[in-house]
């Protein structure tokens, strides 16, 4: 009887469990654990290692957990971190703005939004949060964009959709607004993703310099204009250089 996608990956994460209790172990004993063939073992280990989570350090057939998923630990505590970290600055920005404030992480080719605090003006403001938008249209997007290659690649290698008439649509022009991001270390987007929307947004630093998430404030245009778009964009910077500081950047 064929084996399940689903019943792969449950093996799958039954060894990395097992590894995780047991510390080096053999094909064999990853086989008699699971109860299946040692082919099978053997396949669900290489599969396994092919994604780095799982190696061989030594002795052939000896097998421990690998490196990948550090990755993958250190991406879930970045954001796990900044949502703790930041709370309390997010909640002092959001009482001086009066506009919602949130915390954007990148996701692939997007942005998501993993924390939200509402100021007094945004009672009945959008909900934000887990919203998934595009990085070329977004104040996010365009400041996590100016300090990651890999992130500006994805953003820029595609089609840019086109959300409103303000939207940025032509590679040439992104750069262009990424380039000026990078000078002045604050991204705004004016009504780009939605008519009658406007926000501003600064990068959050780790300890190694890489940008981890943005903090963005965002409200209505009429509410938010020039002046105010421009007085929100310098608090937000100051608030992300303080959350920066706290997760361990150098001082900004």
């Amino acid at each position: 009887m064929p084996v399940s996608p689903i019943q792969s990956v449950d093996r799958a994460i039954e060894v990395l469990e097992y590894l995780a209790d047991h510390g080096e172990s053999g094909v064999q004993d990853v086989a008699t654990h699971l109860d299946v063939h040692k082919s099978t073992a053997f396949r669900l280990l290489g599969a396994l290692e092919a994604r780095r989570l799982v190696e061989q350090p030594g002795e052939r057939g000896k097998y421990r957990l690998g490196i990948g998923l550090i990755r993958l630990a250190t991406s879930v505590s970045s954001q796990m971190d900044i949502t703790r970290v930041a709370r309390p600055v997010l909640e002092e920005l959001a009482d001086s703005i009066g506009e919602t404030v949130n915390i954007a992480v990148p996701d692939g080719t997007v942005t998501v939004n993993i924390d939200q605090v509402r100021g007094g003006s945004s009672i009945i403001s959008h909900n934000w949060m887990g919203e998934r938008s595009a990085l070329h249209a977004t104040s996010s997007g365009k400041v996590l964009m100016a300090y990651d290659d890999a992130l500006l690649k994805a953003g820029t290698d595609r089609t840019l959709e086109l959300f409103t008439e303000n939207t940025i649509t032509t590679r040439e022009a992104l750069l262009d607004e990424i380039e000026t991001v990078r000078v002045s270390g604050i991204a705004y987007a004016r009504e780009e993703l939605e008519i009658g929307l406007a926000a501003t947004a600064a990068a959050i630093f780790g300890y190694d310099g890489r940008a981890l998430g943005a903090i963005t404030v965002s409200g209505p245009a009429y509410r938010l204009d020039e002046e105010r778009l421009t007085a929100a964009g310098n608090a937000v910077l100051a608030a992300a250089q303080k959350v920066s500081e706290m997760m361990g950047a150098s001082r900004m």
